[in-house]
């Protein structure tokens, strides 16, 4: 039987009485400091009273996405409450990412009937990783000749259109669908974390990766390049059944934890649901060498304003900050600012070209997207380069110039024919042996362990062995002629003069 407590009217007036005479009496505090006042009732709904509120997502977050992907694996039971999923999977096992149609009665209705795009890729969680994914990827290319880093498993997949997977890139995938059927797509992914870590012995943590999706609309002239939603998830892959274990041990841990520090902590989910972000900038990268490695059968290299043969180029430097131009796109604009580290700030400028960008005013940046952001952004729009700490001017010592030195000709005829020789300028920022090696073994096209030492000319002729003391006294704009010294292995001696 139920019972039911009522106060009688007299006792419910005094009540309310009381609970009015407690917010009275609390409604002045503050107000030595400016505050306005305010009720009980005000205090009690503060986030820190209410903690199961101030968890959930903003308004805008809460909108309805017209697309929603899941990935049919579980999600790790060690993520902290609100950092976001990680989600464990084997290499080389087919997982399935479900592909719905999430629009409301009337939205997007020119697909109706059509098909759309979506671009699947493995990329980088880590942002230093990032900035080199070109060389990463190309790293893994020449340790695993022949091998993909994702596929598509067709005969499991269902609905999915002319799926494709382009030869120079080994982490994209991409197909055809049709939202108003039914689509199921299975992924593979052959890399471990743990191939890019930076050392490859015992006991290392493996790099996190993201899946992303990249959804487009046909456009009027049949391409898909118009964008409709992107979203991504955060995995690292293990060996086959590795995931499996790290699961379990993780489930193990949390099981041995304390009711008060689970409650720090996500449940495991038996799906992984995607979430919205920005999409991939698309860049292109033109690779002209078949690997990193570097063939020695020559006895001498030489400095050109070309490259070497294709067996012979150096891996490309990280992309630089490029200039945006007025004539650039809103897309392209777009795509500028995820590769200069303004992602945050792409909604914000949806609509922008590059000639809307170019003509905000310094305030206008800041006022936009706050001081330390705001400087940062206009100093990239106007495309202002830091000067190096150190420049120094290197030529190579033409054959013609050394014979004239060892048939020690007049000083005059040594001067005009080497000022006939063309110099390269080498920045240095760091200032040590290692980074003017790395350069100089950049502007000859080979790999910096092949020269072991850097010498500089000193009185009476004698080599003095390069160090980061000598290099930080080296005066700016100073001019060296580069002498090579070949060694039985492949390697060389390098003497600045």
């Amino acid at each position: 039987m139920a019972w039911a407590l009522k106060l009688p009217l007299a006792d419910e007036v005094i009540e309310s009485g009381l609970v009015q005479d407690f917010d009275a009496s609390l409604s002045g505090i503050g107000q030595e400091l400016g505050a306005g006042a305010y009720s009980m009732s005000d205090v009690l709904a503060l986030p820190i009273f209410k903690q199961e509120e101030s968890s959930l997502p903003p308004d805008n977050e809460n909108k309805i996405l017209p697309f929603q992907y899941v990935l049919c694996a579980a999600t790790s039971p060690a993520v902290k409450l609100h950092d976001e999923t990680l989600t464990y999977l084997n290499q080389g096992q087919s997982y399935e990412i479900r592909m719905l149609d999430n629009r409301k009665l009337g939205e997007l209705p020119e697909i109706n009937g059509k098909l759309v795009k979506s671009i699947f890729r493995v990329v980088f969680h880590d942002r230093r990783l990032q900035y080199t994914e070109h060389q990463q990827l190309e790293g893994w290319r020449w340790n695993r000749p022949g091998d993909r880093i994702l596929d598509i498993d067709i005969p499991m997949s269902v609905g999915i259109i002319d799926p494709r997977a382009n030869p120079t890139q080994l982490n994209t995938v991409e197909f055809l669908w049709d939202p108003a059927k039914r689509t199921s797509v299975f992924i593979q992914v052959h890399c471990i974390s743990t191939e890019f870590t930076m050392r490859k012995h015992g006991g290392e943590k493996g790099v996190p990766f993201r899946v992303q999706i990249d959804t487009f609309k046909e456009n009027e002239n049949g391409e898909y390049t118009e964008h409709l939603h992107s979203a991504s998830c955060q995995i690292k892959v293990f060996k086959p059944k590795g995931a499996d274990r790290k699961q379990k041990t993780d489930r193990e841990k949390m099981e041995k934890r304390t009711p008060h520090e689970k409650e720090k902590y996500q449940p495991s989910y038996e799906t992984t649901i995607l979430t919205e972000c920005s999409p991939w900038p698309e860049i292109t990268y033109v690779n002209n060498s078949p690997s990193p490695g570097f063939n020695s059968s020559h006895s001498s290299f030489s400095l050109g304003e070309g490259n070497g043969s294709p067996n012979h180029q150096p891996e490309p430097p990280p992309p630089v900050t490029d200039n945006l131009l007025p004539t650039t796109t809103p897309q392209e604009a777009q795509q500028w600012l995820h590769r200069n580290r303004f992602s945050t700030f792409t909604r914000l400028f949806t609509n922008f070209s590059g000639a809307d960008l170019l003509k905000l005013t310094r305030d206008d940046v800041i006022q936009i997207c706050g001081p330390a952001d705001g400087i940062r952004l206009f100093n990239a729009l106007k495309g202002r380069m830091v000067r190096p700490r150190l420049t120094i001017y290197v030529c190579q010592e033409s054959l013609q110039l050394r014979e004239q030195q060892q048939q020690q000709q007049q000083q005059q005829q040594k001067h005009e024919d080497g000022d006939s020789n063309v110099y390269h300028a080498i920045y240095l920022e760091e200032l040590t042996a290692v980074e003017l090696t790395e350069k100089i073994a950049q502007l000859f096209s080979i790999s910096p362990c092949q020269i072991s030492q850097i010498y500089k000319q000193g009185p009476t002729g004698i080599h003095v062995l390069i160090s980061d003391e000598m290099i930080q006294n080296f005066q700016e704009e100073a001019c060296f002629i580069l002498d090579t010294m070949k060694e039985t292995n492949d390697s060389y001696h390098i003497i600045l003069k």
